[in-house]
């Protein structure tokens, strides 16, 4: 187990006895195999390997996973050795739309660039053409996911009088998107029509690469692009391209394409903001994650079904 915020240590410690990962040991599939020998249970983080070598471990009945996202996890491999995989959805959403929406600003704002502007004593006095940036307010903001996180972000937009447009796979239906003043769209006209675009979705082999050199192509120049959600959806070659090349305005990232790896090309761009995956960090909500993960695991071990069962087909499975 990884170490865990509290409450969550006090809640595993009532289920089972608990043992710590090994402290800098690598966090290879091998190695976390072998620490997880004699285990009926593990936490994991979005960083974790976890494969089918991990799986396959006797007696090891349920993976619980820090994060709502789980494609560190091989979940077919899980299922098919009875291992439940459970996650923490909604705990975030609130917390992650925020970071979204700061990302957007800073972005677009140019916050990052004037604050090292300052601290560099560059700073002489104002001038009317000081680091321009591009107005959040009354701009077109378009979702990529509209999901939880997507809509906590809609919800963000009407305090800034923005036109909201989505595309997704699974649309709103009509009353919904009324009430929360949403248009869908197809994804070529939200590239060519959004002022800004924020990404809310999983990591599949549909989204991987999502946004590319083709994508970027769309978007205006003026525009900003935020990802929040797998760094992979993004081409990241592409992106440092269309930015060095101000084919793009600016692109708040906080997550990367080979994490915790960093594109040099990203790093070298003065019209980037670059968090380092940090969306949900809240005390707050990285607390109750730790919390509903350890509740997960405490009920797999305890023989129940885990609140959060991403493969209920696990539970058919005999081991």
């Amino acid at each position: 187990m990884h170490k865990l915020l509290d409450p969550g240590p006090a809640l595993l410690a009532e289920a089972a006895d608990v043992y710590q990962y090994p402290d800098g040991r690598a966090l290879t599939d091998q190695n976390i195999a072998q620490a997880a020998q004699g285990c009926v249970g593990i936490v994991t983080m979005l960083m974790d390997p976890i494969t089918e070598t991990v799986l396959s471990v006797p007696g090891l009945r349920c993976v619980s996973n820090v994060a709502v996202g789980y494609d560190n996890i091989d979940v077919a491999a899980a299922t098919k050795h009875g291992v439940m995989v459970t996650n923490t959805p909604g705990i975030l959403d609130e917390t992650t739309a925020d970071f979204a929406f700061a990302l957007m600003m800073a972005a677009a704002r140019r916050v990052v660039q004037g604050d090292n502007f300052v601290r560099g004593a560059h700073y002489k006095g104002w001038a009317i053409d000081m680091m321009l940036g591009v107005d959040v307010n009354h701009a077109t903001l378009g979702l990529i996911g509209i999901g939880r996180i997507g809509r906590a972000v809609a919800r963000r937009a009407r305090g800034f009088n923005m036109r909201v447009i989505y595309a997704d796979t699974n649309p709103l239906l009509p009353d919904v998107e009324r009430d929360m003043g949403v248009t869908r769209v197809d994804l070529h006209n939200l590239l060519t029509q959004s002022d800004f675009i924020s990404i809310h979705v999983p990591l599949t082999e549909k989204t991987h690469h999502l946004i590319g050199a083709a994508e970027l192509a769309m978007m205006k120049p003026t525009a900003v692009l935020v990802n929040t959600s797998r760094g992979p959806v993004v081409d990241e070659e592409a992106l440092v391209d269309a930015l060095k090349n101000h084919r793009i305005f600016a692109a708040g990232l906080d997550v990367y394409e080979k994490e915790p790896q960093v594109h040099p090309g990203l790093i070298a761009t003065h019209n980037s903001v670059l968090a380092p995956h940090i969306a949900s960090a809240s005390t707050r909500t990285r607390s109750e994650m730790c919390a509903v993960a350890a509740r997960n695991l405490a009920t797999a071990i305890r023989g129940g079904r885990p609140p959060n069962l991403v493969n209920p087909e696990a539970l058919n499975v005999q081991r």
